[in-house]
């Protein structure tokens, strides 16, 4: 019996239990071991595999190249350049026309001046041509005639400046010859020596008159 057992602890503890209970050691069937791959330990590199990922950021607005830059300075440069041009262009036309217009104008203004005078020439050519005609006539010829050099000078309006008497004196439309006494107010018009004339609002002659003095 001690040899019997001497020999199956040389066999190893398991196989000596299982044979004192009549089991072969080799035929049991094996019991399941639970090993660390079935049942994997997180880590910190496993935990940030698993986690989800980050929404990627909005990429980088590209900034263009200095090329690309100077291009698109030189094509600017060259629209302001051609619009530059153009406007001037277009300037240089006005300017032209507008001086050609006023030319055309002063022309015409001139032509028509001088056709308004044309039958104040013809009625004085007819006075010279008849020297006997009676002096009624002869003022009654004149007369027709100063009506009508004043109605061409209305036409191109050319006004008459005959202040009356008493008119407060206007420097830019009298021309004062003399300082008078007068019972009338100081600085007026007392009397017109000349008449004077306007054209087109402006002064074309100034009236000479004389003004009362202070008293």
């Amino acid at each position: 019996m001690k040899k019997f057992f001497n020999t199956l602890l040389k066999r190893g503890p398991v196989a000596a239990v299982a044979s004192a209970f009549g089991h072969d050691a080799h035929a049991a069937t094996p019991l399941p071991t639970m090993t660390t791959e079935d049942t994997p330990i997180p880590t910190p590199a496993t935990e940030a595999a698993a986690a989800p990922a980050p929404a990627e950021a909005p990429a980088a607005p590209v900034e263009p190249s200095l090329a690309e830059q100077l291009a698109e300075l030189q094509a600017k440069h060259v629209e302001v350049s051609d619009a530059y041009l153009r406007a001037k262009a277009e300037t240089e036309n006005i300017r032209r026309r507008s001086e050609e217009e006023l030319a055309k104008a002063r022309k015409f203004a001139v032509e028509a001046f001088a056709e308004s005078l044309l039958p104040v020439k013809d009625s004085l050519e007819a006075a010279i041509a008849n020297p006997n005609a009676p002096v009624d006539k002869v003022l009654e010829g004149v007369q027709a005639t100063l009506r009508q050099l004043a109605s061409a000078l209305e036409r191109n309006k050319v006004v008459e400046v005959a202040p009356p008497a008493g008119t407060k004196f206007d420097p830019h439309q009298h021309q004062a010859i003399s300082m008078v006494p007068a019972e009338q107010d100081p600085n007026t018009v007392v009397m017109v020596l000349q008449k004077g004339y306007l054209i087109a609002e402006r002064v074309l002659r100034p009236a000479l008159v004389t003004v009362a003095a202070p008293k």
